[in-house]
């Protein structure tokens, strides 16, 4: 067993020793691709969503240097026909890109080092079937290849690292390009010595114009991940599962992690954040952690048209529309807001639909790590006005009309520029920010449908918390009381007191003075039911 060559199953080994969800399948979809033109796939998702793992696991497979029967006993890749096929059968290389970056002495010296550090280990293996001088991996891979007849598994972990870490150096990301060119440029030589590769990173393949730099790949991405859709994360039955075996709550696991959605998946969790909330037995924020949180600050500071908007739009539960096809799959080559808000898809600080190519904040985790990433400077009047939020909750909640009504008309006085008070939709998107502290208790839906319409927002309590429910309806240029009625009326409070117990009925009417747009009163009325 080597670094690089035929690294074993250890790594593996300790994986299915820990707290472990089978992702096998994925194992049989590569076999699947194995002897056909689409044997090179490239699987690109954020961090902590169990890249290294998927890497590791199909080292320990594939690798013949050992004997990984046992760790996959009882998994679903036991099951599958192509199991005994190619277990084991392989001579394996593994690159992980950031280990390389770390331990050379340059982030210059890192293409040249990988060369030199696996050409190495294949010498030591086949030490009269390598020219002593040889410098290029591809040829030297080919030389083995050639002479056993046997073919090689390639996986890359991190393989986009170098395109993070040296993201200003041109020089050094065309040199690795070539590299990767090198050995997955296709032809007889690519056929003959590579079996089937398989890469993983946050970025997709780095695009010039239009063109991707290793065409050969087929890519699977946070925004359309086809078929892998169930590898990019925990799904909501394995998650099921492990509240059960661990005795946690569903409902706020759910809360906390769920809210990515793929068009054949349509709830997806992180699992890292699942995992740390099983072990430290809490509910927590755990994106934050993570190196990735940093750069969030950068990213939405830019200075892009529209782009405070949307994030603005998307931390009061709304989507906004995102053009990603002319995005560079880099972290410099930004033109426009859609380019920013890619970026943030692929790092998983944002959702995608594909169908409605809508972004949008995926749940309470995410949306915590954008609230403290808009304490920073340009965005003080958000920032403000979300550390405002669980003081407005309170005064709703023990009935302070004058209180919610003077906060909220501190609210818009101060952030008019971001919350345009123009209608009742936008009064609904401001609220929505306002009272950002009552998500981590509440399920929020605009327009509930109950009685003879919908309300404007329902605040339905989250299991495990003794608040009461809330009816919000919104008016515009008319007033409180109106609000009040009309959700007698129509009966918006319909059978929530029977479920929920206490509910709250909550007026809101926000009046611009026709005299101008500086003129701005909030009124407020609550009944308690």
């Amino acid at each position: 067993m080597g670094i690089y060559l035929n690294p074993g199953n250890d790594s593996f080994r300790r994986i299915r020793n820990g707290l472990y969800v089978d992702k096998t399948g994925l194992i049989d979809y590569i076999n699947s691709t194995i002897d056909t033109p689409d044997n090179m796939t490239c699987f690109s998702r954020p961090r902590r969503f169990g890249k290294s793992f998927a890497a590791k696991m199909l080292c320990a497979y594939y690798d013949r240097s050992c004997d990984s029967s046992s760790l996959f006993e009882g998994l679903e890749i036991a099951e599958k026909k192509s199991f005994e096929r190619y277990r084991n059968k392989y001579h394996v290389i593994f690159l992980d890109i950031t280990r390389f970056i770390s331990s050379s002495c340059s982030v210059k010296d890192v293409v040249r080092d990988i060369q030199t550090k696996v050409i190495g280990e294949l010498k030591g293996q086949w030490p009269d079937w390598i020219k002593e001088e040889e410098t290029v991996l591809a040829d030297a891979l080919f030389a083995v290849a050639d002479r056993s007849g046997e073919r090689f598994i390639v996986i890359i972990d991190e393989w986009d690292a170098l395109f993070r870490e040296a993201k200003g150096d041109k020089d050094i990301q065309k040199e690795y390009v070539q590299l990767l060119r090198g050995l997955f440029k296709g032809g007889p030589a690519t056929d003959r010595s590579i079996a089937a590769a398989y890469m993983t990173g946050i970025l997709p393949i780095k695009k010039y114009g239009t063109e991707s730099a290793l065409t050969d790949f087929r890519e699977f991405t946070m925004v359309n991940p086809a078929a892998l859709a169930e590898y990019v994360g925990f799904t909501e039955q394995e998650v099921r599962e492990l509240c059960e075996k661990y005795h946690m709550s569903y409902d706020s696991m759910s809360v906390w992690y769920d809210g990515y959605s793929f068009d054949r998946i349509q709830h997806v969790y992180s699992p890292n954040s699942v995992i740390r909330a099983i072990k430290n037995e809490e509910f927590e924020n755990y994106w934050t952690m993570s190196e990735t949180y940093e750069s969030l600050k950068d990213y939405i500071s830019m200075n892009f048209d529209g782009l405070k908007d949307a994030i603005v739009s998307m931390l009061s539960g709304n989507t906004v529309r995102v053009t990603i096809s002319k995005f560079q799959n880099d972290v410099t080559s930004f033109r426009s807001r859609d380019d920013v808000l890619t970026l943030l898809i692929h790092l998983g600080y944002l959702g995608y639909h594909a169908k409605e190519r809508k972004a949008f904040i995926p749940n309470q985790e995410v949306s915590d790590a954008f609230a403290d990433a808009v304490s920073g400077d340009g965005w003080e009047d958000i920032g403000q006005l979300i550390q405002d939020s669980e003081e407005l909750l309170e005064a709703t909640l023990r009935g302070d009309s004058d209180a919610v009504a003077a906060a909220l008309e501190r609210a818009h006085s101060s952030n008019s520029s971001v919350l345009r008070y123009n209608d009742e939709a936008s009064l609904s998107s401001a609220i929505m920010i306002a009272y950002y502290t009552a998500k981590r208790f509440y399920k929020i839906v605009r327009e509930f449908p109950e009685g003879k319409g919908f309300a404007d927002l329902a605040f339905l309590p989250r299991r495990g918390t003794d608040k009461p429910a809330m009816i919000i309806e919104l008016k515009y240029n008319r007033d409180a009381d109106t609000a009040i009625r009309q959700i007698h009326d129509r009966r918006y409070d319909g059978d929530l007191k029977k479920y929920f117990g206490n509910l709250l009925l909550v007026g809101i009417n926000y009046d611009r003075d026709a005299e101008g747009a500086d003129m701005k009163k909030h009124s407020c009325v609550i009944e308690r039911m």
